[in-house]
C-alpha cells in the first residue's frame, strides 16, 4: 500500500515537469546554506529529546545525554522502515538501556504524535488566510482537527480517570482476548497508563505543547535556510504552511522515508506561490535528502554505538511476542 501511495504522489509531483531543468537546478544550488540548516534541525532534534524526557520524568528521570542518542535511533527507524517502526524502535532501545517498559514508552509516543499533529494543524491555519491555495487546504485542516484533538482528548480523559479506563479495558477484554492472556494484557494496559500521567497536570500539557511548536519551528528554519540555496524567495509563512502540509500528508501510508508523500504537497505549495516547478522541485527533493541523511547516519551511529545491528533488534523483539502469544 505505501509503495502504491508514493508512486501515485510522485507522478503528481513530477507529471510535466522538464526534468533536465530540474536536475540543473540541483546542480547550481548554493549547498553552503545546508550546514546552518542541518544546524537548526538537530537544536529541534535536542528540544524534542528534552520534551520527551520531561514526559518520562514521571516514570524515570533520564537525562538528556541519555535520551538524545535514543531519540536519533527512532528517526532512523522511521526514515527506514514502513509505518514509523521507528517509534517502537526507540521504545524498544529505552527499555534496554533504562528498564523503562515499552508499553509506557510508547504511551507517551502516542501523546508526542497528538501533539506534533496539533502543532502541524497551528501552522497551517495561522498561514492558511494569507495563502492562495487557501481553499484547498480547509477540508484537509478540519479532518485532521477532528482527528488530533479527538484523540488528545480522549487520552485526557484517560490520564484524569484511569480507574474508569481500566473498567472499560476489562469489559472489552473479557469479550475480545482469551483468558490467558488476560494477565499480560492487563499489565501492559497499567504499563500505557503510567505513561500517560504528564497529560494530568494543565501545566505539563502546556509545556508540552510549547515544546512542539519550538521544535516544529526549528525545524521550518531549516526549511528557510536551505531556501537560500535555490533562487527563489517566499515569507517564512509559506514556508510553515509548506511544514504543516507536507508534514501532516506524510501521516498518509507510504514507502519508508515518505518518498512522495512529502514531495508532492511541498511542491505544489511553492508552485501557487509562484516558484517555477523546477525550482520548487529541486528545492524539495534537497531538502527532503537533508532531512532524511543526517539524523539517518546520526540515528545508524548510535545504533552501533550500542552494539546492536536491526538484524538483532528484529530478532529480539521477535522473540518478545512470540513470547507474549505464548502465554
Amino acid at each position: 500500500m505505501g509503495l502504491i501511495v508514493s508512486a501515485l504522489f510522485l507522478y503528481v509531483a513530477l507529471r510535466g515537469l522538464r526534468l533536465e531543468l530540474v536536475w540543473e537546478t540541483v546542480q547550481q544550488a548554493n549547498y553552503w546554506w545546508l550546514l546552518p540548516g542541518v544546524g537548526a534541525y538537530f537544536l529541534g532534534v535536542w528540544v524534542r529529546a528534552w520534551r520527551w524526557h520531561y514526559m518520562l520524568r514521571p516514570l524515570k528521570p533520564i537525562p538528556l545525554r541519555t535520551l538524545f542518542p535514543v531519540v536519533a535511533i527512532g528517526y532512523m527507524g522511521n526514515n527506514i522502515y514502513p509505518a514509523r517502526a521507528g517509534e517502537l524502535l526507540r521504545a524498544y532501545v529505552l527499555r534496554r538501556r533504562e528498564g523503562v517498559s515499552v508499553s509506557a514508552s510508547m504511551a507517551t509516543v502516542v501523546v508526542e504524535r497528538l501533539f506534533d499533529g496539533l502543532t502541524m494543524l497551528l501552522f497551517v491555519a495561522v498561514a492558511v488566510p494569507f495563502s492562495p491555495v487557501g481553499q484547498r487546504y480547509g477540508s484537509v485542516v478540519i479532518g485532521f482537527s477532528f482527528l488530533f484533538l479527538g484523540g488528545l482528548v480522549f487520552f485526557l480523559f484517560v490520564a484524569a480517570r484511569p480507574q474508569v479506563a481500566r473498567r472499560w479495558f476489562n469489559r472489552v477484554l473479557v469479550l475480545v482476548v482469551p483468558v490467558r492472556w488476560h494477565e499480560r494484557a492487563r499489565g501492559l494496559f497499567d504499563h500505557f497508563l503510567s505513561g500517560l500521567e504528564s497529560l494530568r497536570s494543565g501545566r505539563d500539557v502546556s509545556v508540552i505543547f510549547a515544546t512542539s511548536v519550538l521544535v516544529w519551528l526549528f525545524e521550518t528554519v531549516k526549511y528557510w535556510f536551505v531556501m537560500h540555496a535555490f533562487p527563489f524567495q517566499v515569507s517564512f509563512l509559506v514556508l510553515m504552511l509548506m511544514n504543516g502540509v507536507v508534514n501532516l500528508a506524510t501521516t498518509l501510508p507510504a514507502a519508508p522515508g515518505y518518498i512522495g508523500t512529502f514531495d508532492a504537497p511541498g511542491i505544489e505549495i511553492l508552485k501557487a506561490f509562484g516558484v517555477p516547478g523546477e525550482v520548487a522541485t529541486g528545492y524539495t527533493l534537497v531538502l527532503h535528502a537533508a532531512l532524511w541523511l543526517p539524523i539517518t547516519a546520526l540515528g545508524f551511529y548510535y545504533l552501533w554505538r550500542e552494539h546492536l545491528s536491526l538484524e538483532r533488534v528484529q530478532q529480539e523483539l521477535g522473540a518478545r511476542v512470540a513470547d507474549t502469544t505464548s502465554l
